[in-house]
């Protein structure tokens, strides 16, 4: 994030701060500290421009070389997000960064568990499970919210509709 915020050093003070809206695995390892992720679905808050090279070699905690890149084809209009989630989304105070270059901002909870409902791979269950057993999110509140959210959505729904029964069965399940 610090390369991120480096490369914004020259951006009109009155244009700061920039956020960055996190989703995806690296939301869940901020929201859980579950599953490891190669790398960073965001959006800004507004067109910039930024470098090429915006990832990061470390060792995991067993001593594996990783590295976390950004990811710049993450778009945000392919799947299903509600009209809101940026607006609720929740500011994340990260060591070394400052937030009135570069604010970084996380999907809630439930934002993130509709996030992954178009898509809805064995991945995207495993999240939602994950967000429900740390009871972040409940069967009611997913349907409510992604239910909001299919009508700023175009398309064929059905196989959403589905999706959004299945997780909410899912997290009903795994809540009892």
């Amino acid at each position: 994030m610090q390369k991120i915020a480096s490369s914004l050093g020259e951006v009109n003070p009155n244009l700061l701060p920039i956020k960055l809206y996190v989703a995806g695995g690296a939301a869940l390892h901020l929201r859980t500290g579950s599953r490891v992720t190669a790398d960073i679905d965001a959006v800004f808050s507004q067109r910039v421009l930024i470098n090429d090279d915006l990832q990061v070699s470390y060792r995991d905690a067993d001593g594996r070389a990783r590295v976390l890149y950004f990811d710049r084809n993450y778009n945000d209009t392919l799947g299903l997000m509600h009209e809101n989630a940026y607006l609720d989304s929740e500011r994340v105070d990260l060591p070394g960064m400052d937030s009135k270059i570069l604010e970084v901002r996380v999907l809630s909870p439930v934002d993130l568990a509709v996030s992954k409902l178009a898509r809805f791979s064995d991945q995207d269950r495993e999240d939602i499970e994950v967000l429900a057993r740390h009871r972040l999110i409940d069967a009611k509140s997913l349907r409510e919210r992604a239910e909001q959210a299919l009508g700023g959505h175009v398309g064929n729904v059905k196989p959403v509709r589905l999706s959004i029964n299945l997780a909410c069965k899912l997290v009903e399940a795994l809540q009892r």
